[in-house]
């Protein structure tokens, strides 16, 4: 009898513990549809709230305060027909920097092939294997892309198990009407997100966004010189990607991400520091150029 509630007792605290990986948050503004049942909406962000985030995407333990702070803002421009959406999706996503209060951004991606079918009362459901709903499939893609980028901050291309999630989903889409899937729609789509992160030619990107975070930010609260300097390696490997192939959507995910925060690293730094970050970063990402040259100016 003791050893049954002995068990019992371990269960119960196993559920305790047990959390689903994602702390999302959704937003949706369908401002641009002024006669629209505003209910349906409200009913929309709930379903999909509850979706991605009761969902289990791993095998993996994680408690409360482990899940991965993201957020989903769908912006609605068209309503198709009358349960069938097109929507510009922003997502976003952070990880906490080891031994402080700051939250470093892993993602900041717009994708604006988001068109959507969505019932309201309907029940919302992924199955990784037959799905063919635009829906699920495109949140599912990004749940597992947003694993994928943390667990590769953790640990030298610890997230590949979930970007094979990503592109089996990929796969699956092949012979969708929607848009974003497929390699001659466009550069940058779902399609060469999960091509270009898993492409071994393109490995040190990989290895530059470890090297960044676990052996940058992460040791910067008690040896700030030897993680910006960690970071500039991250910036080498990741100039080296860009000179393999200039064009690459994970090189500007990269830029989306992190231009702000470069910023603030580097206005810190020493002189040699803050003139190879902007060296390195002017060439690979001159769109920003301005940005980076702001903290020469803080001498």
């Amino acid at each position: 009898m003791k050893k049954s509630i002995f068990i019992l007792l371990i269960c119960c605290i196993s559920l305790t513990l047990k959390a689903q990986e994602l702390r999302c948050s959704i937003s949706i503004n369908a401002s641009k549809l002024p006669s629209a049942n505003k209910e349906v909406f409200q009913s929309m962000r709930t379903d999909l709230t509850e979706f991605m985030n009761n969902k289990a995407w791993t095998n993996h333990v994680y408690t409360n305060d482990e899940r991965i702070q993201c957020s989903f803002n769908i912006q609605i421009s068209q309503q198709i027909s009358s349960n069938k959406y097109k929507a510009t999706l922003t997502v976003q996503s952070k990880r906490p920097v080891y031994n402080s209060s700051y939250e470093t951004t892993l993602l900041n991606i717009q994708d604006e092939n988001f068109t959507f079918e969505y019932q309201e009362y309907q029940a919302i459901e992924f199955n990784e294997t037959s799905n063919k709903d635009n829906l699920t499939s495109v949140l599912a893609y990004y749940a597992y892309v947003i694993l994928g980028y943390d667990y590769d901050t953790f640990s030298l291309t610890g997230g590949t198990e979930y970007f094979e999630k990503a592109r089996q989903i990929v796969s699956s889409m092949q012979n969708v009407s929607e848009q974003g899937w497929k390699s001659h729609e466009s550069d940058y789509n779902r399609y060469w997100l999960v091509d270009n992160i898993l492409n071994k030619s393109y490995s040190g990107y990989r290895a530059g966004m470890f090297k960044y975070h676990r052996e940058g930010l992460d040791v910067m609260s008690e040896q700030v010189e030897s993680g910006r300097a960690n970071i500039l390696q991250a910036l080498r490997s990741i100039q080296r990607v860009f000179r393999s192939k200039s064009k690459l959507y994970i090189l500007q995910t990269f830029y989306d991400a992190k231009s702000a925060e470069l910023v603030s690293i580097f206005s810190e730094g020493n002189q040699d520091e803050k003139d190879r970050m902007v060296k390195i970063m002017t060439e690979i990402d001159p769109t920003n150029s301005s940005r980076y040259e702001s903290v020469l100016e803080n001498d």
